[in-house]
């Protein structure tokens, strides 16, 4: 269900940002602030591991590191692969899940990363817990993690909530983006709405399901990093657009 919701939103990924090109350079602007001072200028491999259309990956390698990119949809990597070639960027990009890295990667890399909410796509806290361990597999011993998650206890759950996201314009027409969350406990299924408005009352929408998310908290990710091994695990609320957790090996 993941890989296929993933692969049907690949072609309106960018319109979920209000501006995806600008999203690149500040993104990767304050993800570099954090890797410097957390790593001490001895990150420079990377691997994306749930790299989507590249958001990170991108902006990352534009500043200068060696990226790596991996991700479970087809859809998603094709795009960002488009992408990185139309930048001249040397990213390699692997089909892969973050429950068994290793089995794809048998280098290390000085950091891997995680962004956009992608850990809470795992379902319990052992498949956390397994996706965090290959993190720190595939990690030099100086190395760390790095991920980014929206903080749940911080939000209003319970029922069906309708979520804006971005009005475009296009040649075709405006084209609406918005969510709708439907929750189930801990967990809600995610649906993305695609509306494209042609005018003279001609509308085309396309629903995108089979999303769903775990509602797991920050204090539980942190306890799950530490239980991988990392010795050093640090939340930063105020830095990027959710929450930053990062773990370190030493």
């Amino acid at each position: 269900m993941l890989e296929s919701y993933c692969n049907r939103l690949a072609a309106y990924y960018k319109y979920i940002y209000r501006d995806w090109e600008a999203s690149l350079g500040r993104q990767a602007t304050i993800l570099d602030g954090v890797i410097r001072e957390y790593f001490e200028g001895k990150v420079h491999r990377i691997l994306d591991a749930a790299c989507g259309i590249g958001t990170q990956s991108i902006g990352l390698a534009q500043l200068g590191y060696k990226v790596t990119a991996s991700d479970i949809s087809p859809g998603e990597l094709e795009l960002a692969c488009r992408e990185a070639g139309q930048r001249n960027l040397s990213i390699e990009f692997q089909i892969a899940d973050m429950r068994n890295l290793s089995a794809t990667f048998q280098e290390f890399f000085d950091l891997v990363i995680a962004c956009d909410n992608a850990i809470p796509h795992l379902l319990r806290d052992e498949e956390i817990l397994g996706a965090f361990r290959e993190f720190h597999r595939c990690t030099t011993p100086e190395g760390g993690c790095l991920i980014s998650v929206r903080d749940y206890e911080k939000m209003e759950r319970g029922g069906q909530r309708l979520y804006p996201r971005t009005v475009h314009e296009t040649e075709e027409g405006k084209q609406l983006m918005f969510d709708l969350w439907e929750f189930d406990g801990d967990f809600y299924d995610f649906t993305t709405y695609a509306l494209l408005d042609k005018g003279n009352e001609q509308v085309e929408m396309q629903a995108i399901r089979g999303g769903r998310y775990y509602c797991v908290s920050i204090s539980t990710l942190e306890n799950l990093m530490g239980q991988a091994g990392f010795k050093k695990v640090v939340t930063l609320r105020d830095r990027f657009f959710q929450p930053l957790i990062v773990g370190m090996k030493v």
